[in-house]
């Protein structure tokens, strides 16, 4: 039997960096979610959120490969205060564009390298991205608990639930 707190086997490569990273980040005070998407067309591999209500985006990149294909990055930077990419040791650190953040993680846990600059949000957009990251983990969580909640807000047992 696999033990859910080890289950590495069952990732892909870059969901095992994010797993690193998020316990790093942890460590730090920080919530985070993986796969969170700030807006239409974009999803970055980790949000966190700071004590002190700062925003975060990781991306994971696993292979040089992975790097090269990724198109959309800059476009996440106007939705965080600091941006960094999380990469393994063996990683070619010297493609990765200055003034960026970089983490070295692996499955377990991760390193801050070099911080990421920080560009702060205003103040709307912060609003915005955090109810957003508050609605997205209740949702999460609320998946784990009731994994078929009632249909389109129909009450459970009415006839228009199937």
């Amino acid at each position: 039997m696999v033990d859910a707190a080890d289950s590495s086997q069952e990732l892909q490569p870059g969901q095992r960096l994010a797993r690193g990273v998020m316990r790093h980040l942890r460590s730090h005070g920080f919530a985070s979610v993986d796969e969170f998407v700030p807006t239409r067309g974009l999803r970055v591999d980790v949000l966190a959120l700071g004590p002190k209500g700062e925003i975060w985006v990781v991306e994971c990149k696993s292979s040089r490969a992975d790097f090269t294909s990724d198109q959309k990055w800059q476009g996440y930077l106007e939705w965080c205060d600091r941006y960094f990419w999380a990469v393994d040791m063996d990683f070619p650190t010297e493609l990765l564009p200055e003034g960026t953040g970089l983490i070295i993680a692996d499955d377990y846990d991760g390193e801050i390298i070099r911080m990421g600059p920080e560009a702060k949000l205003a103040a709307a957009r912060r609003k915005k991205m955090t109810h957003k990251f508050a609605m997205d983990v209740a949702r999460r969580l609320h998946s784990f608990r009731d994994p078929r909640p009632g249909l389109g807000g129909a009450l459970l047992g009415s006839e228009d639930t199937e």
